[in-house]
């Protein structure tokens, strides 16, 4: 491999999701320009947006580094599934950026693309000096809220640019072994009843947060006898948000523990399914729509358990 001082262009690709950079950031940056006349800089570009690894879009992290550097060249490189095609896409961009006669090296350090890079350009792994973990300043960041008005328009800047998606829960109809009773809940302040539930925690399928979401409300074990559907609810939390609520509709049944309400549910009680099918109203109102399914289905269960 050549000396790092006889290749015309320097390409260093990174994230930079600091506010400022840091120590480590300027003398991995610095000894690059010291070694090139051309640098280039790719930032690694996430198909999500406002994440909380990734908060920053391109043009917030060009002009942050462009205060410091204002001599190099800031592109991005978007992320892909695949670090063969991921590497192809880099060395694509790289040449359209660089002339014909110019010579390339790229730079990371220990735990930087290159273990991922196998493109055709050669790289050199930069010894860390400096150890500053972006993670640990975003972290810090995220615990300080600040009086100035650039703080502010930040956070609103941050909320207006995120993906406006759906918060997805679940609620359960638990019914007793004899499916003749479904137990249903109350919160504080509440006058009507609602279906057991409530939101999926990350790295948790729907059966799974159903069965957690029982317990935590009911003290109850629980065993799905079927998945109803999947219906949108106008939740009074996110009537004046974009956003709004999802959720994944069980039938469930009762298989061990004494009930007890916990968690935000203040009132649990048995109610009879028929006397439930004469008295709606028993039912808060985003939830009517869970109800008319409930009722429907229970009955095809019961059948289909008659008829074996």
């Amino acid at each position: 491999m050549k000396n790092r001082n006889n290749y015309d262009v320097g390409v260093i690709v990174g994230r930079f999701q600091v506010d400022k950079l840091h120590d480590g950031h300027i003398d991995l940056i610095q000894s690059v320009v010291n070694n090139h006349s051309k640098v280039i800089i790719f930032l690694g570009l996430t198909p999500l947006k406002c994440t909380y690894r990734n908060p920053l879009d391109f043009e917030a992290r060009k002009q942050m580094i462009l205060n410091s550097f204002p001599d190099v060249i800031i592109s991005y490189i978007k992320d892909m599934s695949s670090d063969t095609l991921w590497s192809k896409e880099l060395d694509s961009k790289i040449i359209d950026l660089i002339g014909p006669n110019q010579t390339v090296v790229l730079y990371g350090g220990r735990d930087a693309f290159i273990k991922n890079y196998n493109g055709k350009f050669n790289c050199i792994e930069l010894e860390q000096k400096i150890f500053v973990k972006g993670t640990d300043i975003r972290k810090e960041i995220s615990n300080k809220v600040k009086s100035s008005s650039d703080f502010r328009k930040g956070v609103i800047w941050a909320t207006a640019n995120q993906f406006i998606n759906p918060k997805p829960t679940i609620d359960i109809a638990i019914v007793d072994e004899y499916m003749k009773n479904v137990l249903l809940g109350k919160k504080q302040n509440e006058k009507h009843f609602r279906f057991i539930g409530g939101f999926v925690d990350i790295n948790e399928n729907w059966e799974t947060a159903a069965r957690r979401e029982a317990l935590e409300e009911t003290g109850l074990e629980i065993a799905i006898l079927k998945y109803i559907g999947s219906f949108v609810i106008d939740d009074w939390r996110y009537k004046s948000e974009k956003g709004n609520i999802t959720t994944s509709f069980f039938i469930a049944k009762k298989v061990f523990g004494a009930i007890e309400p916990m968690d935000d549910i203040e009132i649990l009680e048995w109610i009879e399914i028929e006397k439930l099918e004469k008295n709606k109203y028993m039912i808060i109102e985003t939830h009517l729509e869970l109800l008319n399914s409930f009722l429907e289905n229970i009955t095809k269960i019961k059948m289909e358990i008659m008829n074996g």
